[in-house]
C-alpha cells in the first residue's frame, strides 16, 4: 500500500476544516496544561514539573494525561 501524501490544497474543504478543528483542541488542551502546570507549586505536582512539561506536548495524550494523573488534587 504505497499512498501518496495530500499536499492541503488537495484536502477537500471538509476534511480541511476537520483538521483545524482537531488542531485547535489539540492547542487549547495543551496551552491550559502548561498554564496551570506554571501555576501550580512542585508539591501539588505527581513527579517533575519538567517531565510533565514535555509529556503535555505529545498530542491529545499528554494534556489529558497530565490532567488525570499529573496534577495532586486538595480534598
Amino acid at each position: 500500500m504505497n499512498r501518496k501524501k495530500k499536499s492541503w490544497s488537495e484536502l477537500s474543504s471538509r476534511q480541511r476544516r476537520v483538521i483545524i478543528a482537531m488542531f485547535s483542541v489539540q492547542s487549547i488542551l495543551a496551552v491550559s496544561a502548561w498554564a496551570d502546570l506554571a501555576r501550580r507549586d512542585r508539591a501539588s505536582v505527581n513527579g517533575s514539573k519538567t517531565k510533565w512539561a514535555a509529556i503535555i506536548a505529545i498530542n491529545f495524550v499528554g494534556p489529558i494525561a497530565y490532567f488525570r494523573r499529573g496534577r495532586i488534587q486538595s480534598k
